[in-house]
């Protein structure tokens, strides 16, 4: 989808800029092959805070694909098992939906107060550049097109939200060869 293409492209610039990424995404399959039913959970949630909450909405995704990234690194053994339906609904219900971004940045991530604050305004911009992206895309809202925009964009979140925790971990990618 060319949409996604675009925001992916300015999500990158804007986390290699901030020195949030490498050039080179890490490549995490483990964690790619539960997006379908980590969708399938957020969804509901997402969709319901859209309307009132878009940065919300679209944010804490980037958030729960840290999260992820953090149990992968930490031990995935003691999670590969679970779905990714079953990681995001365990992460949700340990505070509520409403408290899902404080869970993650001080009990899943670890995060101090100023490394919390950075960290979820990082995921703020991320949000609202995509919120603009979503917003000036042309697609009309309440279409098909629309509501595979939306999820495209949880997804390129997701994504980076998953590299930028690898890289805070540090996993950096690098070229082989020259």
């Amino acid at each position: 989808m060319e949409f996604e293409k675009k925001l992916k492209d300015d999500l990158l610039r804007y986390l290699r800029a901030e020195g949030k990424v490498d050039e080179i995404l890490p490549d995490c399959p483990d964690l790619e092959e539960r997006w379908s039913d980590v969708a399938k959970a957020y969804l509901p949630d997402g969709l319901r805070e859209f309307q009132q909450y878009p940065i919300c909405s679209l944010g804490w995704i980037m958030l729960v694909g840290m999260a992820l990234a953090r149990f992968w690194d930490e031990d995935w053994e003691k999670y590969a098992d679970q779905s990714g339906e079953t990681l995001y609904s365990d992460l949700r219900d340990a505070r509520g939906y409403d408290n899902l971004d404080d869970y993650i940045l001080k009990s899943i991530l670890h995060l101090d107060k100023s490394q919390a604050e950075q960290t979820a305004s990082l995921t703020g911009e991320c949000a609202a550049r995509t919120l603009s992206a979503l917003q000036h895309s042309g697609i009309e809202p309440g279409t098909r097109q629309a509501a595979e925009a939306y999820i495209a964009a949880l997804h390129s979140l997701y994504t980076m939200g998953i590299a930028v925790e690898l890289n805070r971990l540090g996993y950096h990618m690098t070229p082989l060869g020259s």
